[in-house]
């Protein structure tokens, strides 16, 4: 045999080709190597966070000469989505097509311009969703800021650059707009403080519209002062002494659908309101139950299904709503260039843009009629001094570029707390409450129409109170186990069981509870409770107690089957079907698991 051999008309025992080849093989190492080097430093944000799409400066007013006051927001800086209106600059809209065709801005949007006349300076616009739609931050064009507190999570948009910005310390506050949640949602996934304000009362004159009846100009930042003090500006407000009698109102059903413990939400809220002078002792109630029995229009929308709460139902119907509402805007507002450009966009947003301009409704009157009767409930339950507290968002941030996008299930639960304040033009404050698995919570709280400075005082004089109690339940340790008397659990089982039948639903989670405390090991103690709580609506309790169940003992159907009709009242329908067929695994004749899987399987297809 041959000591060397060919490769094409190289001979690789020529020394000068191991050269060239080392080389080579260098190169493509350096170059990787460089690249590697270059998304590092773009996730630990050396490149702003990807926050920005443009920079520049715009100088406050001139100060007042002694001795008047500094102004409010003197020493501050600001940044923009690229949405609104600055003189000399072209607004972007998220979408280069967008700016490509339109003229630089003639005027500076009042917004920004109030702002400058109170001493802050703005220092550039930031990257959103393209033409606003989306919920995720993502832009195929400019890229995706960098959410500083997951890197490898989505930061949440339509003003994802806007929360990114203010996340991460490159300015103090920044501005985005909300229409279906886009200040709220990054508020909530940056781990920031978000202010939705009431409809109609902050101007946007100079911001791009998307749909005019939910199109809101909302601010982020880190302190609560600063979040008080841009509020009063651009509200302007005039600064007196907050009032502080206040009370509560817990939605209950709504936290349901939180994958965060209610220990690290609803717990919070309660005992800082327990401390705090003027605060009521909060109340709970079921939300969507009361909007079915007061906002008479949407039973024309909403969907029947023999295993959903009313309630449920109903907050679906008013994000069903709220999309067509600002379909039919949108279109009134953008159809003609959309057809004319025909502009380049993301996957996800030209799906939704032809969708928009290809709707048409013949009953708009319908809808603007949900919005208004909305409006009103909300006022008949929070008065003047009512804060309804729900989650901001029901699940976590998802991971980027993640291959599912938005599940229905992910779409369906945000959407159904977000389209409260959008349909009803309430103003809703997102406050951060720490981390939970390594992933920013926060809670809303929502006032009235045009009660903005009432839920901004609040916000003010609550929040070191809520952090200091977030730092108590994160600190402190889980209940010791408890062993205990077989017999004795066995009886505390069966008075459960009594009062089960007797339909005293708490009676017998106490039960259950105490039985659970002396035999952490039988599955029966926590299936028949979590038969309990979905009696009472506690469906997140539910499921958890049918998991540990199942954990306990792989072949209890009627945990299979709990489970399941927790997790669809919980809209994690594909969870759901696969419960309800791990129950038809183990009893194929069973009629409930039968009839659940199929209208599972016809409502996911």
């Amino acid at each position: 045999m041959s000591k060397s051999f060919n490769l094409g008309k190289i001979s690789v025992s020529n020394p000068k080709v191991w050269i060239v080849i080392g080389i080579s093989v260098a190169g493509i190492v350096i170059l990787t190597e460089t690249r590697r080097r270059r998304l590092k430093a773009r996730t630990l944000g050396r490149e702003d966070f990807g926050a920005f799409i443009e920079r520049f400066e715009l100088l406050p007013f001139p100060q007042p000469p002694p001795p008047a006051a500094r102004q409010l927001l003197f020493g501050l800086t600001f940044a923009v989505k690229d949405i609104f209106d600055v003189k000399d600059y072209v607004t972007g809209f998220g979408n280069p097509d967008w700016k490509r065709t339109h003229e630089a801005a003639g005027k500076t949007a009042v917004v920004v311009t109030t702002l400058l006349k109170n001493g802050a300076t703005c220092v550039g616009k930031t990257v959103m969703d393209e033409l606003g739609f989306g919920i995720t931050g993502e832009n195929m064009h400019y890229d995706t800021p960098t959410n500083p507190q997951m890197p490898s999570h989505i930061p949440g948009g339509s003003s994802s650059g806007s929360a990114v910005a203010v996340s991460s310390e490159l300015v103090d506050f920044a501005l985005g707009t909300d229409t279906i949640g886009c200040v709220r949602i990054p508020a909530s996934f940056c781990g920031i403080l978000g202010f939705r304000p009431s409809h109609g009362v902050v101007s946007t004159i100079g911001v791009l519209p998307s749909s005019q009846s939910l199109d809101t100009v909302g601010w982020f930042a880190r302190d609560p002062s600063i979040l008080h003090r841009v509020g009063h500006v651009l509200l302007q407000l005039n600064v007196v002494q907050p009032r502080r009698t206040r009370h509560f109102i817990i939605a209950d059903d709504l936290f349901q659908l939180s994958k965060v413990p209610k220990q690290k939400t609803v717990h919070v809220v309660n005992k800082v309101t327990e401390k705090l002078s003027g605060y009521q002792t909060p109340k709970h109630m079921k939300f969507g139950q009361y909007i079915a029995s007061n906002v008479p229009s949407l039973k024309g929308f909403r969907e029947q299904s023999s295993n959903l709460q009313n309630g449920i139902s109903t907050l679906k119907a008013l994000s069903s709503v709220m999309f067509l509402l600002q379909r039919y805007e949108f279109r009134t507002n953008h159809e003609e260039w959309v057809k004319s450009i025909k502009p380049k966009l993301g996957p996800g947003v030209s799906d939704r843009v032809l969708a928009m301009i290809s709707t048409t409704n013949d009953n708009i009157k319908a809808l603007y009629k949900v919005r208004k009767e909305m409006r009103a409930a909300l006022q008949s339950l929070l008065k003047d001094d009512g804060v309804l507290v729900i989650p901001t968002v029901a699940d976590p941030p998802l991971k980027l570029n993640s291959k599912k996008g938005l599940s229905a299930e992910f779409h369906d639960r945000a959407f159904a707390l977000l389209s409260i304040a959008s349909m009803s033009g309430c103003c809703q404050a997102t406050i951060p409450l720490g981390k939970h698995d390594d992933s920013p919570v926060s809670v809303s709280f929502i006032a009235f129409h045009g009660a903005d400075k009432f839920l901004l005082d609040t916000v003010l004089d609550m929040y070191s109170s809520l952090q200091e109690q977030v730092g108590l339940v994160s600190s402190s340790s889980p209940l010791p186990d408890i062993n205990g008397n077989m017999d004795a659990s066995e009886l505390l089982k069966e008075k459960g069981n009594a009062a089960f039948k007797g339909r005293q639903w708490n009676k017998a989670v106490s039960y259950y509870s105490e039985a659970i405390k002396l035999n952490e090991t039988n599955a029966t103690y926590y299936c028949n409770r979590a038969a309990a709580y979905l009696e009472l609506g506690c469906f997140q309790q539910a499921e958890e107690d049918c998991s540990k169940a199942i954990s306990l003992d792989k072949k209890n159907v009627k945990a299979y089957l709990r489970r399941g009709t927790a997790r669809e009242s919980l809209l994690f329908c594909k969870e759901a079907l696969q419960d309800f067929k791990h129950a038809l695994v183990l009893e194929p004749q069973n009629k409930v698991a039968n009839l659940a899987e199929k209208r599972l399987r016809k409502l996911i297809s």
